[in-house]
């Protein structure tokens, strides 16, 4: 399943090499037709929507990869599938997809400066960060995140600026005590308040 995902990526023109690459000028709609809203507008107006944060991981041949990511919701029951989506210009997807498999770290409310870890790129992310092998796919699994979802890449569509991954669940876990989610709204870290 790596293979294909790194044939796709090369296919579709993106990076699939670890190192920074230029951010390519991507766009939703051709030159001759409108131009699309305004980027601070869009994210201004979609930031009111909530969303929970997770950390995706996988190990490669080079060790532990990860980024934090807001966008990952599930999308089928049977078979079981999740989704998340990924910046083209991602330098931890190429790992990701060469790895064919990754883990989704669902974070709680007391682990935002985790999640500020995960979202620098170029740092070395696992620094300090306990991880073990997740049951199915050996991608890194956060003990302290309260719930996590072990997958298998079963497709990547392009979306714009980003790759859309669907990954087919193989395990999955929650704490028993649950507790409250980390919520990103609006730029900022929040907590679920009833």
């Amino acid at each position: 399943m790596a293979a294909t995902a790194v044939r796709y990526l090369r296919s579709a023109g993106a990076p699939t090499a670890v190192e920074a690459l230029p951010r390519p000028a991507l766009r939703a709609v051709r030159d001759d037709e409108r131009a699309p809203v305004d980027a601070a507008e869009f994210r201004r107006v979609l930031g009111h929507f909530a969303s929970g944060v997770t950390i995706v991981t996988a190990l490669d041949e080079d060790g532990p990869a990860g980024f934090a990511c807001q966008s990952f919701a599930s999308l089928s029951l049977d078979p079981p599938l999740v989704v998340f989506m990924v910046a083209r210009t991602s330098t931890t997807w190429p790992r990701i997809a060469r790895a064919g498999r990754f883990c989704v770290n669902i974070l709680g409310a007391g682990q935002g400066e985790l999640c500020r870890g995960f979202a620098v790129s170029g740092a070395d992310k696992f620094a300090g960060v306990e991880w073990i092998p997740a049951p199915s796919t050996g991608s890194p699994r956060l003990p302290a995140a309260p719930a996590w979802v072990d997958c298998t890449i079963s497709a990547v569509h392009t979306g714009g600026d980003h790759l859309i991954v669907v990954g087919r669940v193989e395990a999955l876990g929650a704490a028993d005590e649950g507790g409250e989610p980390l919520l990103f709204h609006r730029g900022r870290f929040g907590r679920f308040s009833a």
